[in-house]
Formats: C-alpha cells, structure tokens, sequence
C-alpha cells in the first residue's frame, strides 16, 4: 500500500484513520484504557464516473464526512460512557447539514457581506478579491473562537498527534512515540489545507463571472462549488505524492500556516493513540486485500 493513501481525523479523545479499503478509531476511555474499532469500506465498487478526476474529489468529501460524523459519534460514546447511535438516515441528514451550513457560512455570507460593505469598488475583480479576503477572514475567525474552547483545544492536539504519526509513517520510521514527537504537526493533505485552497481558488473561478446581482452570486458560487473542491481535491493529491517540492509547498503554504491554529503538540499518551489507530487500519487493510486476492484465486 502506498504510504500517502493513509489519511485520517481526530475525534473526541482520539484518532480516526483511514486506508483505502478500511478505517480504524482508537479512543481514550474514562478509565484509561483504549476503545479500537475497526471496519472494512468501499465493499462495492464505485461507478466508474464517481472516480473520475475533478468528479471524485466531491464523492471523496461526502464520504469524508460521513465518516468523519460516524466516527465521532463513536468516539463521544466511547469517551464519555454514553451509548446513542444513529441509523443511516440520521448521518446523511447531519452530513447534508453540515455541507449546507458550510455552503452558508463560507460562501453565502462573505459574497452577502462584501455587497453591503462595498461602496467605492466597482472593478469586478477587486471585488471578488475583497469578498475571497471577508471569506478567508470568516474562516480564520471561526477556527480561532473554537480553538479557545477546551474540548476543541484537545481535538486540535489529536489533530496534531494524526499529523506526527503519519509524518512518522510516510517516512518510513518506526511507529513509536518517540520517533513521532520527532515530526511536525503539519501535514499537506490536511483537510484545513484543502479547505484553504477552496477558498483561494475560488477568488479566480468566481473572477470569471465578474459582479453579478446578489441571488447569482449566491446561486454561481452554491452550482460552481463542487467544481472548485473537484480542482482543489486533485491538487492536493499531487501535492500529496510530491511533497518535497519547492512548488506544491509553496502553492499550498497558506494551508500549512493555517494547521498552526488547527492543530497542537500533542502529550505521549494522544501519541500512542494515534498510533494504534494507524497500526489498526494497517492490519485491517492488509487483512482486506488478503481475502480479496484469496477470493479472485478462488474464482480463477
């Protein structure tokens, strides 16, 4: 298995990660011990559409988020000694939510604001400079509050144990605490990156529609958004596979700065769940291929 195909999530008092064919959680229980869940993904095949370039990034960022509910939902239970669950139904409804309250937060609200604020601006390009800083702005803010709430603040050091240990893997060094302190909290396919670089991209997308009316500018940025996450999906791949280079980390350093506020030094014992998470999903995913080369010898 290629080592960039791992990525993974923090959860409350833990990490999720997840392989292609797999994913794990590992949470830190009230009395100290570790709560591991494991579980195979992607049984049925895609369409073939769905992993087309551009189209795939949008799939990816639904099934991200669904997970990434799932699995959070998962760890508060394990975390806290509760025991709520929620059918299928109930996570895409929280899924579709969370995408629409985004869509509103980040992309309704900035192109609503620079409207009202805009009085002397008429070149439409400058505008839709001044409406991608109100929008970076608004994000930057966001993440700041949450960052001061003391749960947030432990998410954010889980955050940065998933980033050591994948560090730590990806450059083939033993999955130990002490290897992993080593590494940065930085990782360049974060998802805060990914977020950033929306943002960033869609100033020049937008550019091309020049100034339009309120409700088009609402509607132009709600139709083109999966386009510009599309893009943005794929640049971060590549930038994933080449991430000694000069060039991607330049294009996406504004991400990498951001991780700053997304992510904190984490204690040994976030660590070493973040670590046995990672070894979890590893030994799921080779247990899945195993049986699927079993199974297409069986059928030769």
């Amino acid at each position: 298995m290629k080592r960039e195909k791992i990525g993974g999530q923090a959860v409350i008092e833990g990490v999720m990660m997840r392989s292609p064919n797999a994913y794990s959680v590992a949470v830190r229980k009230p009395d100290g011990s570790v709560s591991i869940k494991k579980e195979v993904t992607d049984k049925k095949k895609r369409s073939n559409w769905k992993n087309w370039p551009i189209f795939r990034g949008s799939f990816n960022l639904f099934d991200n988020m669904y997970l990434g509910v799932k699995t959070l939902l998962y760890a508060s239970n394990e975390a806290y000694d509760e025991d709520e669950e929620l059918d299928d139904k109930a996570l895409y409804l929280s899924v579709v939510f969370g995408i629409l309250a985004s869509v509103g937060l980040f992309m309704v609200l900035p192109t609503v604001i620079t409207g009202i604020i805009n009085r002397n601006i008429e070149h439409p390009v400058l505008l839709n400079l001044l409406e991608g800083f109100v929008r970076v702005s608004i994000f930057v803010l966001y993440v700041y509050i949450i960052g001061h709430m003391n749960e947030i603040k432990r998410v954010f050091q889980y955050h940065g144990a998933e980033h050591k240990t994948i560090n730590c893997y990806e450059n083939d060094c033993p999955l130990t605490v002490e290897e992993a302190r080593k590494f940065t909290t930085v990782h360049i396919r974060c998802g805060t990156a990914f977020m950033l670089l929306v943002m960033l991209l869609a100033v020049l997308v937008f550019s091309f529609f020049g100034w339009q009316p309120i409700w088009q500018r609402i509607l132009t940025r709600i139709i083109f958004l999966p386009l510009i996450a599309g893009i943005s999906y794929e640049l971060i791949m590549v930038a994933g596979k080449h991430k000694d280079s000069r060039f991607w980390r330049a294009l996406l350093t504004p991400g990498l700065w951001m991780q700053k506020l997304t992510t904190k030094e984490p204690s040994d014992d976030q660590l070493e769940i973040a670590i046995i998470a990672l070894k979890a999903v590893i030994d799921k995913q080779e247990e899945q291929e195993t049986e699927t080369t079993q199974g297409v010898k069986a059928n030769a």
